[in-house]
């Protein structure tokens, strides 16, 4: 991928950019082969590398909001707290490429004055898009306050004619420190979620919700779990960290009693909603923490997906996955290195197969869905 911005040194985060993208699956596939080699994961249990668009792929754009009324920039902050412009960023989607500079646009015509990380000054911190694949949008504006809500609502009407936005909304983060978002969500369109069609089952996506920024790979994620699951036909399963359902909803299948748990009220609400569309009726959805549910669980299923974050499931919910009697586990991780870890933490529970997913081309990152058997 040919970007300007990394040439001219504006922009860096795409590390390996310089790399050829077949060199850079070859060195994730060598670094994750080596950090699973002294837990069972052999050679001859590596499946094929999914790999991913080098350029277009990112359905969602976190764009911090910086300059002035007249001439504000949408990217990234320099060192020195100032607004880099990045609205031709060519890991976004098109339909992204397409809204940000009309989304630039707007914040002069709605006088939204862009916060001054320097100053500590103004009210609009970031504009944050995420595209559905039919090309419906979600657009977030965090604001320091209230203050401009009004001027937003009123040239909002302009904007929804121009850009095919599903849902807006407002998020108010008043605190001058490194978080992009805050807990208050104010809806400005009569709909708050937007449907991520994912092999033909709609995963409904609010604001505060995590989804995969690369729906192709995560689309192919989903497949290859249902893939493994269905090879060991388990009577039931949960899903931990289960988020909107992807997972659970992917691998519920007549006969099967599926659970999913997930922190968030929310998550768990889209989750549900989704199943009772799909017409799921052995899915059940509760919002909890995961590894706690299971923990403090006197019964344990056929199998487990666990999806956690970078930190992994830690050693509580290994320790409980060691001595549950679950048959088979299937593991979805970010970080090789928790991964390492927590498999460390279940000897008991074999490796038979793994695979790497290219999420995030350009970068050293990476996601590995790996199948466990008791032994």
């Amino acid at each position: 991928m040919d970007c300007g911005y990394f040439t001219s040194g504006a922009c860096r985060s795409c590390r390996w950019l310089e790399m050829a993208y077949a060199d850079q699956l070859a060195q994730k596939q060598r670094r994750v082969a080596s950090a699973l080699a002294s837990v069972g994961l052999g050679e001859g249990r590596w499946e094929e590398p999914v790999s991913s668009p080098e350029a277009g792929f990112r359905n969602k754009a976190k764009m911090v909001v910086a300059g002035s009324v007249e001439a504000p920039t949408l990217g990234i902050l320099s060192h020195d707290g100032l607004g880099v412009d990045l609205l031709a960023c060519g890991l976004h989607t098109p339909g992204l490429q397409a809204a940000l500079p009309i989304l630039s646009r707007f914040v002069t015509s709605a006088r939204l004055t862009p916060y001054s990380v320097p100053e500590r000054r103004g009210e609009l911190k970031h504009v944050i898009v995420t595209e559905a694949p039919g090309g419906e949008l979600m657009v977030r504006w965090v604001l320091r306050s209230t203050e401009a809500l009004s001027r937003l609502r009123k040239h909002l009407p302009a904007l929804l004619d121009e850009l095919p936005i599903g849902v807006a909304s407002v998020n108010i983060q008043p605190e001058h420190k490194a978080v992009i978002e805050g807990p208050e969500e104010i809806f400005l369109t009569a709909r708050e979620a937007l449907t991520m069609d994912v092999n033909g089952i709609g995963l409904r996506l609010r604001p505060h919700s995590f989804f995969q920024t690369n729906t192709a790979v995560a689309a192919a994620l989903y497949r290859h779990a249902r893939d493994l699951v269905s090879s060991v036909s388990p009577g039931s399963v949960w899903d931990l960290y289960c988020g909107v359902g992807g997972f659970g909803l992917h691998v519920a299948a007549p006969g099967r009693e599926v659970l999913g748990v997930e922190a968030s009220e929310q998550a768990i609400e889209a989750a549900s909603s989704t199943a009772a569309e799909l017409g799921l009726p052995g899915t059940s959805w509760v919002a909890g923490d995961a590894a706690a549910y299971a923990v403090s669980s006197g019964a344990a299923p056929d199998l487990v997906i666990v999806n956690p974050p970078r930190r992994g499931i830690g050693s509580a919910l290994a320790g409980w996955l060691e001595q549950s009697g679950v048959e088979h586990v299937v593991y979805s991780s970010c970080n090789v290195d928790t991964l390492a870890r927590d498999l460390r933490d279940m000897p008991s529970l074999q490796p038979v197969s793994a695979r790497l997913l290219d999420m995030f081309p350009n970068t050293d990152h990476h996601e590995v869905l790996v199948l466990l058997k008791r032994g």
